[in-house]
């Protein structure tokens, strides 16, 4: 159930990162000034993406991700080197945790950034540091098994 919830929340969250992403830029191109929407559309953004990074951390720790992980660390036979070299099991317990809690301290940073910076500067933080945390989500997204192939 909690894969479901993380998988459809995931529509979601890149939506309302795009939304936020071509708001800042056509914001910063259409030289027009920062307003409260603006405000709220980047405030949804970020909102989505903490809710989507931690129902993927409980999910991590309680679906049996974090289990396998040490499991397969401690085993003599298998070991870390084993993990690493097994493409979907490093995608899996390693990248993809490690990748997305990267993004959202990007889009983190940029939106704390942003309430800092006047006029079209906070366009400009909240363009570059969401669409950063955006091409990293989009890198470590497991395609396949996210679109059931």
């Amino acid at each position: 159930m909690l894969i479901t919830i993380h998988s459809y929340t995931a529509y979601i969250t890149l939506a309302a990162l795009i939304i936020a992403i071509v708001n800042a830029w056509s914001g910063l191109l259409g030289k027009r000034s920062f307003k409260k929407i603006d405000a709220r559309i980047n405030l949804v953004a970020l909102i989505f993406s903490h809710l989507q990074l931690l129902l993927g951390l409980v999910m991590y720790f309680t679906a049996g991700y974090f289990n396998t992980l040490l499991e397969t660390i401690n085993n003599q036979e298998m070991g870390m080197s084993h993990l690493m070299k097994t493409e979907s099991l490093r995608k899996m317990l390693v990248e993809h945790p490690l990748s997305m809690i990267i993004a959202i301290a990007l889009i983190t940073i940029g939106y704390s950034r942003h309430k800092k910076k006047s006029g079209k500067a906070k366009f400009k933080t909240i363009g570059i540091f969401f669409s950063i945390g955006l091409i990293i989500i989009l890198a470590a997204i497991q395609w396949r098994s996210w679109l059931g192939m």
